[in-house]
């Protein structure tokens, strides 16, 4: 077996599909995002008898907080995932564990001959016993912050839309009908003029909810990057004019919604407190449209898990779980060490994750 570096997206895309394309952090477009935020990435492929059985997107973190190697909701291997996730039965645990010794060896070589200070991982492995004893047998610990969402919430987008809205929270379901009788609007935008829409919206919900936002920025090179693929799509969700607040424009929620091949991701999000139910009308027409795209999941991102995300999502958790679906549960996110500095950044990520309520 040896690694090499993956250099073509149609290669990289044919690994990804395999293995259900479940997470848009390991898709080829999230290193472009990264490239644009000015970080270096690479893609690296381990091939077995010139086969391509595993791969990791890995970005060279360097910042005031540590310098560290990346793999964000990865590695990701030719087996299929269940579900969002690796469930490894015990045949796969064998091979997994014989492709992660390598590519274990292969990481800490390049960290420790970059002089970073350790390796970070956020696998996609089901938080169970037997992913951690995986991951501890290389030397792995828990980190104190997680990067990505660790705990998400899905639903299965695959059945008609009579039998998705029957699986609904009945509050939910009312909700939407409600919306569609009060002739509430939503409006996708495929161009870059959707961020400042997003942003003057994203600009009232931070401020309104205290919370450290992205940069204008990212939220920009996230868009761009998937853009590029027509793999992302601003909604936004409006009520008529004939009933707009106070002077408003009338959009009252905004979302950024990118797409794998198998899952629409609801990974940006804003609103303005209004007794209209836009929010969940926004929801439910950017589900249908991940539904005419042919994808089987609409993916919520992350909800609250005690211990590892802020209280402050018990209520955000609450209006996603109200969709129906199940919960994905990956592993937390793991640290190997390569130099005593690593510890500054355990005491920095640990006072962060004070800092957002953890």
């Amino acid at each position: 077996m040896e690694i090499k570096e993956v250099t073509t997206i149609d290669e990289w895309n044919s690994l990804f599909t395999q293995a259900g394309s479940p997470s848009f952090h390991q898709s080829w477009e999230w290193a472009d995002v990264q490239k644009q935020l000015g970080y270096d990435t690479v893609h690296l492929g381990l091939y077995d008898d010139d086969k391509l059985v595993m791969g990791a997107l890995v970005i060279k973190i360097r910042s005031k907080r540590g310098h560290f190697l990346f793999v964000p909701h990865g590695p990701i291997f030719a087996i299929a995932t269940d579900k969002l996730q690796y469930d490894l039965s015990d045949a796969d645990i064998k091979a997994v564990k014989r492709y992660m010794k390598v590519f274990h060896q292969y990481l800490k070589d390049l960290a420790q001959r970059e002089k970073f200070w350790f390796i970070r991982i956020s696998p996609i492995f089901s938080n169970s016993d037997k992913h951690a004893a995986l991951m501890k047998s290389f030397g792995y610990r828990t980190s104190p912050i997680y990067m990505h969402a660790e705990t998400m919430w899905a639903v299965d987008i695959t059945p008609t839309e009579e039998d998705i809205l029957k699986e609904m929270r009945k509050t939910t379901r009312y909700l939407i009908r409600k919306a569609e009788k009060l002739e509430i609007e939503v409006h996708k935008k495929n161009d870059i003029s959707g961020l400042d829409t997003f942003w003057d919206l994203y600009k009232e919900t931070y401020t309104r909810e205290n919370f450290t936002p992205f940069p204008k920025s990212y939220v920009g090179a996230e868009f761009s990057a998937f853009d590029k693929t027509q793999n992302a799509s601003f909604f936004f969700g409006e009520i008529p004019p004939k009933s707009a607040q106070e002077g408003r424009s009338g959009i009252l929620a905004g979302s950024l919604v990118l797409f794998t091949k198998s899952t629409g991701f609801y990974h940006q999000g804003a609103s303005i407190h209004t007794t209209y139910p836009v929010p969940y009308y926004l929801q439910w027409q950017a589900m249908l449209d991940a539904k005419r795209r042919g994808c089987t999941y609409y993916n919520f991102y992350g909800i609250y898990k005690p211990g590892r995300t802020p209280k402050a999502w018990k209520g955000l958790t609450l209006f996603k779980q109200g969709f129906g679906g199940f919960e994905i549960d990956y592993l937390p996110t793991q640290d190997y060490i390569i130099s005593p500095l690593y510890y500054f950044s355990y005491l920095v990520d640990t006072y962060l994750a004070k800092k957002r309520g953890i």
